[in-house]
């Protein structure tokens, strides 16, 4: 087991230094420089050509990369351009809704998509099986963005639950945080339910198909015996590969989602900052979220080993 962690980690390492050096490179290109930012279109060209020589952007790109990821790896990664304060301090307050928000999600994800996915598999081609390929279906079909403005229609201004959107942040109660990412968190999870319910159903008819599983019924095992340990154990793989992708798009997925219903994340964060043209913030963000997603994969890898030995091997 060790072995295989220390191959996985050399793994993530070098994606993780590929991905850094991706998102350097593409902020890089984008239209804006950031001392004009700073100084404005009536600028002194000397006093310009001074702030940049100050901030490093006449240095060679491969320098620039290399000072950028030695600070990123200590945890510095930039100043803001429009806020003015450190881009890891606004990351950090910002993820008090993000990450909650991305975790009832994944939540919601888990808790409805494998027992819908093995309830239509152990009912092959009959009325449950196709109810919820049907609710699945509609699930893919349906934007996020869009079931969310479906669920303010319905909840906030037709109903009147809930608020339609902003936070009002943690001080104000764990029930009223909780109640405002909701229906968000609805929103979000119901697409990545909707793909994991036939991932499950699909693994899960796969196994049930193996001789071991017809010898354990032939044995007179208990049904509840039979999918719980021969077929959900053995279908877990694939199901886990799926769901640690959807993990990733469930935080990616959540900056749209902030924009709908108002919600002060990373998301809103970001969309802030590209129309700002704070490059310092655009990068710290897009690092932070691509990095959350190797490691969410490396979690991943790590399960497999757990969940069937031979890949240690």
């Amino acid at each position: 087991m060790r072995g295989y962690i220390a191959r996985r980690s050399v793994a993530v390492t070098a994606t993780l230094l590929f991905v850094s050096a991706l998102v350097f490179v593409v902020v890089r290109v984008l239209p804006g420089d950031p001392a004009l930012l700073i100084m404005g279109t009536e600028g002194n060209p000397q006093v310009l050509a001074r702030l940049r020589e100050s901030m490093g952007l006449n240095r060679p790109l491969a320098v620039q990369y290399a000072d950028w990821l030695g600070h990123a790896a200590r945890g510095d990664l930039g100043t803001s351009i429009q806020y003015d304060v450190p881009v890891a301090r606004l990351i950090a307050t910002r993820l008090p809704v993000t990450l909650p928000l991305t975790l009832m999600a994944a939540g919601f994800m888990i808790a409805v998509a494998i027992p819908s996915g093995l309830y239509a598999a152990t009912r092959h081609r009959r009325l449950g099986d196709y109810l919820t390929m049907v609710v699945s279906q509609a699930g893919i079909a349906v934007p996020a963005f869009w079931l969310g403005l479906l669920l303010i229609l319905l909840f906030s201004v037709r109903l009147g639950w809930v608020r339609s959107g902003g936070f009002d942040g943690w001080s104000a109660g764990p029930w009223p945080a909780v109640r405002s990412l909701l229906l968000p968190a609805f929103a979000l999870g119901f697409f990545q339910a909707a793909v994991l319910i036939r991932a499950t159903r699909s693994a899960v008819l796969e196994v049930l198909r193996e001789d071991y599983v017809r010898t354990a019924r032939a044995k007179g095992v208990r049904e509840a015996a039979v999918i719980g340990k021969h077929t959900l154990r053995n279908a877990m793989i694939p199901i886990a590969t799926v769901a640690g992708l959807q993990l990733g798009q469930l935080m990616a997925g959540s900056i749209i989602l902030e924009s709908v219903f108002a919600l002060p994340g990373l998301g809103r964060l970001a969309l802030g900052a590209i129309t700002a043209r704070d490059l310092p913030v655009v990068q710290g963000v897009t690092l932070f979220v691509a990095s959350c997603i190797v490691l969410i994969n490396f979690a991943v890898d790590l399960a497999y080993g757990v969940l069937d030995p031979r890949i240690r091997q």
